[in-house]
């Protein structure tokens, strides 16, 4: 399934093995990685495209499906299950309708759906005319082609959700390696940066940074530095933090973004990610804040981010209790839009040797 400006293979949970090292060693060759082109298997040879979705019914009372993303690394022999992805997120309320794990309303279906990776609850509410999940509708996102039927995806409790509170440092700013940086948890641990302080101007393409070996070498430093302060520990074989460069918008949007995920430029940007940017640039004295130009007040916001192919709007329902840094800033709500597709259904094969010991 695409969903989101990311694509994936989504099982069923019952369909994989319960020990997590064989699910891994399956996954792994379903994907075909770690190769560069994952030429024997199903995998897009790009993190964005090297994505899985296990789903089944929900572990908890509050929910009607569990949702495990898991990262396929392409060119090592490596599943992460560190991070949620709310792109890949869109597809999981369609799948679990077809699959039976949700009962369809008439006209739309509201999915909640337990995000196992961060312990929060996301709701998807998919478009489900005469019963059934309709994938064609008008709704467009940037770094998709075409049009499709929107699912509105709603977040509850996912600030701090990784890291323990909405700033992990306990402040609005910190330093590090000379660099102003805000770090931030709102759905995805974030590091803000101004794309200015690093001697970049924010419009480059992400294979313009990728190619500046000696920005991807301090950013990556920097990213290593802050994990433990962000209480992710040891970061060097995780994606988290996700780092974003900023810099003022230059298409009517609230603020210009360019993300490292971690180690290539993402050529949009992630749906948590976004909701943790725009919460930044609602939070007095952030690097976000400030490059953005926004007084945040209690109630509702809707903020477009803006990213190498176009931009992601955020709406977000913030509660003001005060004006210095990030602790009067309560994040209520977290909505994105998002668009996803039922590419294909059927059956990958895997080398019986790769199934031994299964349970």
């Amino acid at each position: 399934m695409r969903g989101g400006t990311s694509k994936g293979l989504f099982f069923h949970r019952k369909h994989l093995p319960d020990d997590a090292a064989i699910r891994d060693r399956v996954l792994l060759a379903a994907l075909g990685s770690p190769d560069p082109r994952q030429i024997d298997g199903m995998g897009g040879a790009h993190p964005l495209t090297s994505k899985v979705a296990v789903i089944g019914p929900s572990t908890r009372g509050d929910a009607e499906v569990d949702y495990l993303f898991l990262q396929v690394v392409v060119d090592a022999a490596e599943v992460r299950d560190s991070q949620n992805c709310g792109n890949i997120l869109a597809g999981v309320g369609p799948f679990a309708i077809e699959q039976g794990l949700v009962a369809a309303s008439r006209g739309e279906t509201g999915v909640r759906i337990h995000m196992v990776n961060s312990g929060s609850v996301a709701v998807a509410h998919v478009c489900t005319p005469d019963g059934e999940v309709a994938y064609e509708g008008s709704a467009r996102i940037d770094g998709v082609p075409g049009t499709a039927a929107p699912v509105m995806l709603d977040f509850e409790g996912i600030a701090g959700a990784n890291c323990g509170a909405l700033l992990p440092t306990g402040a609005a700013t910190d330093m590090e390696q000379g660099i102003e940086v805000t770090c931030i948890d709102n759905g995805m641990p974030v590091v803000i940066m101004r794309a200015a302080d690093l001697g970049k101007s924010g419009t480059e393409t992400p294979q313009q940074l990728e190619a500046d070996e000696a920005l991807t070498r301090k950013v990556e430093y920097i990213r290593l530095a802050l994990g433990r302060r962000m209480n992710l520990g040891d970061v060097a074989g995780k994606t988290v933090p996700k780092m974003c460069l900023v810099a003022e918008a230059a298409n009517g949007g609230a603020i210009a973004t360019r993300t490292f995920i971690p180690h290539h430029v993402h050529d949009s940007i992630g749906v948590l990610g976004a909701a943790s940017v725009a919460a930044a640039c609602l939070i007095p004295g952030s690097v976000a804040q400030r490059v953005a130009g926004i007084t945040a007040t209690s109630g509702s916001h809707l903020l477009n981010v803006e990213h190498p192919t176009g931009f992601l709007t955020v709406a977000m329902d913030v509660q003001v209790n005060g004006s210095i840094g990030g602790a009067g800033v309560q994040i209520l709500r977290s909505g994105l839009l998002r668009t996803a597709r039922k590419l294909m259904q059927g059956e990958i094969f895997v080398p019986r040797s790769i199934w031994s010991g299964r349970r």
